[in-house]
This record gives C-alpha cells, structure tokens and sequence, in this order.
C-alpha cells in the first residue's frame, strides 16, 4: 500500500508508544488551536469593537444552538474515522475506498439538512431560550448567515477525520492554519472597515470554511492511497452507512445530550442579564483552551486505538491508553494553574467591562480548578469508541453528564439562583462520568465483546 509523505500509520502500530502519540497529538492540538482562534478572533474583534452586546449574540445562545446541530454531525461523522482507521489498519483497502465515498456523501446530505433547520427556526429557538431582548436580532441575523455555509464546514470536517483517520495529522493543521490567517484578515475588513457588524463575522466564518472544504477536498483527490476520492463514486453505500452510523450515532447523540444540557445551561445563564451572557461568552473563549487539548487527545487515542484493533494488537492498546492519561492529568493540571494565574488578562482580552470581567473571574474560579476530572471521559470514551464500543459511552455520558446536569439546573440552581451554582455543575457532572468511566474500562468486558463482534 503506497502511503503519503503526511502519513505515520506504520509507527501507529509498530512505534514507540507515547512518541507516537505526541507525533499524532501535536498536529492535531494547534489544528484546534487555530479553530479555536478562528471563533475567538470573532469574540475579540466584535467584542472591542462592535460592543459587549454583539459579544453576547455571537458567542451566547446562538453558539450554543449552533453547536447541538454540529456537535450530532460531528459525533456521528467520527464513525467514520473509526472504521476507516479499524480498515486502514486491517490493510482493507475496497473497504476503506468504499467507506470514504460514503462518508463524504454524508457530510454533504447532513449538511443540506443542517442548514435548512437552522435558516428555519433560529429565531424560535432562540425565542426559547430566553435570549435577551438588546441580542436577539443580532444573533438570528449571525445565525442564518453561519448557516449558510454550514455545507462546506461538515465536508471539511469529515474530511479532516479522513486524513486523521489513516494517519495523516498535519495536512488539516496547515488547512487550519490558512483558513485562520484568512478569517482574521476577513473579520477585519468587514467590521473594522466597512462597519457589517455580526453580518461580516458570520460571512467571514462562511468564507473561509468553503476555503478550508476546498483544500481537503483537493488532498483527498490526489492521494494515491485507498482513501482516494473520485468525485463521480461518492454515493451512500449501504453496509458502510451502517457501519458508520453504527459507532457515530451514539457519538452523535451524546454531543447532542451535551448540546441540549448546554442548552438548558446557557437558558439559565441568560436570566441573569447581557452582562453575564457576555461573561460566559468570554469565559467559553478561555475555557476552549482546556477543550482544544483534550479533545486533541481524544482524537489521537481513538485513532491509535482503532488502527491498533483493527492489526489485532490489543496490548498495545491498553499501554496506550496509560500514556494518554498520564498526559492528559499532566496537562490538565497545568492548564488550571495556567488559567486560574493569568484569568484577569484573558478576560480584558475581550472586554473592558469591568463588571463582566468580574463575573467571569467567578466563573473561572468554581470550573478551572476541576479540569483533572474530565480527563478520564475523553480518554476512555475515546479508546472503547476506537475499537467499536459506542454505545455505553454514550449511555454513561448521557446519564453522568447530560441527565445530572440537567437535574442540577432545574432542581437545585432555583434554591441557590447564583452563577456560581450554575458553574458547580460541571465539576459535579464530570466527577460522577469519570467514576462511571473508571469502572466501566476496569472491567473490561468492552474489548472482549468488540472482539467476538468483529471476529477477532
């Protein structure tokens, strides 16, 4: 099997562990580095200089909605990446040419529905959620145009999680890499020079992701390996929509359980007034620096762990998992010193309201702390995931995350209605998954049935 330049899929199953892994990681963390400063360049350039209401719309509620629709998309695109990574590894290669056609297909249909739900019923949503009156307009207006080019954004995620997939890490970092450096350039001419407000981030965002689509989907076309794309083969082959809505639906509504918790969370935050919906909106913008990384984990141990399962070699996924937490622990804990040290200068970052900076450092004081709780979810969900176990990770998620949280908002938040109990949640929430995820990979019987469910 010819491989690309790009790729390290060999020392994925034959390396040395936690090399490999940081080989794998670290394209990955400042590819979600850049994706996380292409959504904090539009909070900072707005924030200063459109005002803390524009802030609030696009990073409020209407984020929040955003994400329940891409989050059900992008969990259920990662079956994808796990039976192509399974197939890659097994050296399957009608199987994984078949596989990537169909996946591309799905991110083009998903798309298409996505963007019709949200051009349709933002405003109702939003409604819902008791946004404030001063963001509403300015948050529909941002929606629909971040809707419209939701079709390009899905296809260059699932085609990220192609190249991951088979081992190929740093083509979607330099992807990420331009696309940031050309929404920067965007944001500012839209609003800083011709003054279009949330219409000019939003158009920008949508610019730039058709870029990025174009770009994966070039790398996809020329390869000359078995994830090839020919644009007349992408169609919908039955088995393998099976298979990957198989692994990505549970993924898919587990985001969506977190979405819709959020949801209630955000609903929670928005009664206590613009200022804190400002806040959160700030504090979501540093918070993402915590999420960027482990969810750079997360990806690398469930592609380490599903080209290893699918070469049978089944040790070495068990010492990988180790290793990944044992990193994950070390920088968790940095990162909480790191936040909790420097969290005045974050917030001026995006507001000079000293009021809003205020109730942010609140925030940021009952969450930051308890970064270390939340390490055990990614890591373990991620490696059961990689070998073909979906379901009860998205059944301990849902219960231990979503449920429990939604519990403490409506049941305890309204004996105690301050922010700070509305923030207790997710060290609450993650504590209790994590114990939940612990006992669940210790026993074990996760391997066992992937491997008496795939005949190994």
């Amino acid at each position: 099997m010819k491989k690309d330049r790009y790729q390290i899929s060999n020392q994925i199953t034959e390396g040395v562990i936690w090399k490999q892994l940081l080989f794998f990681f670290f394209p990955i963390l400042f590819g979600t580095f850049f994706q996380q400063l292409y959504n904090t360049t539009d909070a900072v350039i707005v924030g200063k200089f459109v005002g803390k209401e524009a802030l609030a719309a696009v990073g409020g509620p209407a984020a929040t909605l955003i994400n329940l629709l891409i989050g059900f998309f992008t969990g259920l695109s990662s079956g994808a990446a796990v039976i192509i990574s399974q197939y890659y590894g097994a050296g399957k290669k009608e199987d994984v040419k078949r596989t990537v056609h169909t996946a591309v297909a799905l991110s083009a249909a998903g798309g298409a529905v996505i963007m019709a739900l949200g051009l349709a019923f933002s405003g109702m949503a939003l409604l819902a959620m008791h946004t404030p009156e001063e963001i509403l307009s300015l948050s529909v207006v941002y929606m629909r145009v971040y809707f419209l080019g939701v079709i390009p954004s899905l296809i260059y995620n699932m085609g990220s999680g192609i190249l991951r997939a088979v081992g190929d890490s740093r083509r979607p970092l330099y992807f990420l890499i331009l696309s940031c450096i050309a929404n920067i350039l965007l944001d500012i001419l839209f609003v800083r020079v011709l003054k279009m407000g949330v219409v000019g981030v939003g158009a920008a965002t949508a610019l730039c992701q058709v870029a990025s689509a174009l770009m994966v989907m070039a790398s996809l076309m020329k390869t000359e390996d078995s994830y090839r794309l020919f644009i007349k083969e992408i169609r919908f082959s039955p088995y393998f929509l099976h298979s990957i809505i198989r692994i990505g639906l549970p993924a898919g509504v587990q985001s969506a359980m977190y979405s819709i918790s959020n949801l209630i969370i955000q609903s929670s935050i928005n009664s206590f007034g613009t200022d804190t919906v400002a806040a959160w909106t700030a504090y979501g913008k540093v918070d993402g620096i915590f999420w960027m990384i482990m969810g750079a984990y997360g990806v690398s141990i469930t592609t380490f762990v599903g080209q290893n399962f699918g070469a049978g070699k089944y040790g070495r996924i068990k010492k990988s998992v180790r290793v990944c937490l044992g990193m994950a622990a070390f920088t968790s804990l940095l990162l909480s010193a790191i936040v909790l040290a420097g969290g005045h200068i974050f917030f001026r970052m995006f507001t000079d309201d000293l009021g809003v900076v205020s109730i942010g450092l609140g925030m940021m004081r009952v969450i930051s702390p308890s970064y270390v709780c939340y390490i055990c979810i990614e890591i373990l969900g991620g490696a059961t995931r990689g070998c073909g176990d979906a379901v009860p990770p998205m059944l301990m998620t849902c219960v231990g995350v979503c449920m429990l949280r939604v519990i403490w908002i409506l049941g305890v938040v309204p004996l105690r209605p301050e922010v700070s109990t509305v923030a207790f949640s997710y060290p609450l929430t993650w504590t209790v998954t994590s114990v939940l995820f612990i006992t669940y990979y210790i026993r074990g019987k996760w391997l066992k049935r992937c491997r008496g469910a795939y005949g190994k």
